[in-house]
């Protein structure tokens, strides 16, 4: 860490602290340096007595005797949300968010806001990115009735923020958006490394030792990842992605940090000029043809947190014209999918060396874990053999070097919800079978060991 009083020099890339401009950083980013001046920790009061101000010596404690209990939730009016924060918000959280421009970051935080004003309670909603006519603009189209708690601020400067936080006192607090926001304890820019990294400890200071959940509004990179320091996802509580294309009406919002709860729910929306609506039925939406069997259209399934989600899986095989053939994919990782075509070429004999191979995940989903393989695979199949199921068939595994199937989890309940969509048989691991049985509801359970069985499954 730097000295006190000293000026320093920050990357903007990595955080990394330098006591001289330096033309390229350890990370590699190259004029990344900026200017920054240390304020001398008896004046900084954020320095002092640890992460949450000034405070009495640290006595330790037993854990044993250490007493827990239950959170308080606040429920945010959006059932999707809560489901995704693990049953709404809890007193005193940090919760970021991130997006691409346009996804519906915005839209979302004004619905929780005006959903948990209508409540009672009382609620600030901070924005450094626009007016407060832009915000009452988007808020008299998305919401339905603006209740009276709920507060506008339009201020980039956090000091003021916590003032405003002083005088209303605020049952819960959104930022919109971090970036925008600096404290005059830094002399750098909005943005910057060090003023994102100040602004992430004084909201947490804010929040935990006046009981406020938090909202935070973050930016993204060109790749995709948050902007500014890592320090801030590992300082907050909970970290929310919203995905989705921009053509398309469905957003996917997803937890990839949570203390309080699972990460491995997802939440479904779909925008509309009325702003968000949440989707009940996922699997619904991504299987509007589901009834229509064509060539290389496969159903997959996946299981997120506690509920099943059906996709359709679509590939399309054709003869390479000239140089080497393509492989490209939308929703499924492309080393994946090489691995795939690989077993099927060396295992099974399929001659795709000269094909250029395409796949699609319907609905822009992108689904995680290895459970989609054998969907894939017979997908891939079908485009290549022209071959179409005589039964509406979901598709469940995991394919392996050896072209063996392994087991993935959640298929009992995978199974009940295709019986309930009317699917006649469902492919998967032969172990997964053994232990469900070989029919359920109307829905035929066929168990297979490799993928060779399960072409001959998914034709027969």
């Amino acid at each position: 860490m730097a000295k006190k009083g000293k000026t320093i020099f920050v990357c903007q890339e990595c955080g990394y602290e330098s006591p001289q401009w330096m033309g390229q950083c350890i990370c590699g980013a190259w004029n990344s340096f900026v200017e920054e001046k240390i304020v001398p920790a008896d004046t900084n009061p954020a320095a002092r007595g640890g992460a949450f101000g000034d405070r009495p010596a640290a006595k330790p404690a037993h854990l044993k005797m250490v007493g827990t209990a239950d959170y308080d939730r606040i429920d945010t009016g959006i059932g999707e949300l809560n489901r995704v924060l693990g049953g709404g918000l809890v007193k005193g959280s940090l919760v970021l968010i991130s997006g691409e421009p346009g996804i519906g970051k915005s839209t979302i935080i004004i619905q929780t806001a005006a959903g948990i004003a209508a409540e009672g309670r009382t609620v600030l909603y901070v924005s450094g990115e626009e007016s407060e006519e832009q915000i009452k603009l988007r808020a008299d189209r998305v919401c339905s009735s603006i209740p009276e708690s709920l507060y506008v601020l339009s201020e980039t400067n956090f000091e003021n923020v916590e003032a405003a936080c002083d005088n209303l006192k605020p049952n819960f607090l959104v930022i919109d958006s971090i970036q925008t926001l600096y404290s005059s304890q830094l002399d750098s820019a909005p943005g910057s490394v060090s003023q994102v990294r100040m602004c992430g400890n004084l909201l947490m200071k804010l929040a935990k030792t006046r009981d406020i959940p938090i909202f935070i509004v973050a930016h993204v990179t060109k790749s995709g990842d948050l902007a500014g320091p890592k320090t801030v996802e590992h300082l907050v509580d909970c970290v929310l992605n919203f995905t989705g294309e921009r053509d398309q009406e469905l957003r996917i919002l997803r937890s990839y940090k949570n203390r309080f709860g699972t990460t491995s729910e997802i939440g479904a929306f779909r925008m509309e000029a009325e702003g968000l609506k949440e989707v009940r039925d996922i699997s619904a939406t991504f299987l509007e043809r589901s009834e229509e069997m064509s060539e290389g259209s496969v159903t997959a399934a996946i299981y997120e947190g506690s509920r099943p989600v059906m996709f359709e899986i679509q590939a399309l095989v054709s003869p390479a014209n000239v140089g080497f053939a393509r492989r490209t994919s939308v929703g499924i990782d492309n080393q994946r999918l090489s691995m795939i075509l690989a077993v099927m070429e060396k295992i099974v004999g399929l001659q795709l060396i000269n094909q250029d191979v395409y796949i699609n995940v319907v609905g822009g989903l992108r689904p995680e874990g290895t459970g989609t393989d054998l969907a894939v695979a017979l997908a891939v199949y079908s485009s290549y053999k022209r071959a179409v199921p005589k039964k509406r068939t979901l598709a469940v595994g995991e394919v392996g070097l050896t072209g063996d199937l392994r087991a993935v989890q959640n298929t009992d309940k995978i199974v009940k919800e295709a019986a309930r969509l009317g699917y006649e048989q469902i492919i998967m691991p032969v172990r997964n079978a053994g232990k469900i049985g070989r029919q359920v509801d109307g829905c035929r359970i066929v168990g297979v060991k490799n993928i060779q069985e399960a072409f001959y499954a998914f034709t027969s």
